[in-house]
């Protein structure tokens, strides 16, 4: 029963941690654009010799 005393405090503390660490990555834009990268890959350059690499 007295771990209790320890893990309430260490649990709040977490979720108060991870809630700073989101509303972080929520204000400075890490979720912004969420598929450009994928549509990036999909109009990839596919010209042989466009990356150094001749494809045959």
């Amino acid at each position: 029963m007295d771990i209790l005393y320890l893990l309430i405090p260490l649990s709040v503390i977490l979720v108060f941690a991870i809630g700073a660490v989101f509303w972080w990555a929520v204000t400075s834009g890490q979720f912004d654009d969420l598929e450009g990268p994928a549509q990036r890959v999909l109009m990839d350059d596919d010209q042989p010799g466009a990356g150094g690499v001749e494809r045959r």
